[in-house]
């Protein structure tokens, strides 16, 4: 029971997280909703970090912990400029890909690739080149926000790669951490030094709820995979369903049939996914 509420619980959480940033992301810019989303947290996760305790990460952990700091905020990044070019129903699909990208880079660094994984990988590329190119009910979906979709599952797949590298070691607080810092050090703070740290009245909430979000979302997952990681993962992997069903609903988009069934397969293939790598 505990694995399926962290499942669903953070499949809710980066389901809102890709509805508000997109919001945000149209009115105040991609890279001002990244900063004010790692500003804000950054607030809950100093106390976590130092109320669990324990040694501070060294050698190769740091590597990791960087890794995947540097790749989260490039991801959340790439979606956030995706989402001001293209429809969410298509963005947070291709970008949900992350787990393949993640056993990519495990076979390469030397991880046997089971029959299985390699043909739901195959899946999962073509969902992504049926959502991609199908043509939509306002024309085919721009080339760039594909781009940056793309690019944003690559990033994100560095990222959980390398927090799995160490989530042996250290705590779930230091594995929230990371893109926090690397967010506020090198978005937030230049932003704010050159007077482009936009935010407006209408853009704060939902800036507010990305950023709590984006933590209680991993938090969730975290938990839930202590007591079953098959199903925290296939069901957390569902974040893109529930965001394309939620931009149908808040922002009205329309994609064509052909679109949809991209979008199934891509969320069919995932979920396998997860669920074998699991």
């Amino acid at each position: 029971m505990i694995a399926i509420a962290g499942g669903l619980g953070a499949a809710l959480a980066w389901a809102a997280t890709t509805l508000c940033s997109a919001r945000a992301s149209r009115t105040i810019g991609a890279l001002p909703t990244l900063a004010w989303v790692m500003l804000v947290g950054l607030v809950p996760a100093v106390p976590a970090v130092l109320a669990a305790g324990g040694d501070p990460p060294r050698g190769s952990a740091l590597g990791w912990l960087a890794a995947s700091g540097f790749g989260n905020v490039a991801g959340l990044g790439l979606v956030y400029a995706a989402v001001r070019h293209g429809k969410i129903g298509i963005v947070a699909p291709i970008a949900s890909t992350e787990g393949a990208v993640a056993a990519v880079m495990a076979v390469v660094l030397g991880e046997h690739l089971s029959p299985g994984v390699g043909t739901t990988l195959g899946v999962v590329v073509v969902g992504i080149v049926l959502a991609a190119a199908a043509r939509g009910t306002e024309g085919r979906t721009p080339r760039r926000a594909v781009v940056l979709a793309c690019g944003a599952a690559l990033s994100f797949g560095v990222s959980i790669y390398a927090t799995g590298r160490v989530s042996q070691e250290l705590s779930i607080a230091w594995a929230i951490l990371p893109a926090r810092a690397v967010g506020a050090a090198f978005i937030s703070i230049p932003l704010a030094l050159t007077q482009r740290l936009a935010l407006t009245r209408p853009a704060a909430p939902f800036v507010v709820v990305t950023g709590l979000a984006e933590v209680g979302g991993f938090a969730s997952y975290a938990v839930g995979a202590r007591h079953g990681i098959a199903i925290a993962a296939v069901l957390g992997s569902q974040f893109a369903a529930i965001a394309t069903l939620g931009a149908l609903v808040l922002y009205r988009e329309r994609l064509s049939r052909a679109q949809v069934a991209g979008v199934a397969v891509i969320a069919v293939g995932v979920a396998a996914l997860s669920g074998l790598r699991a």
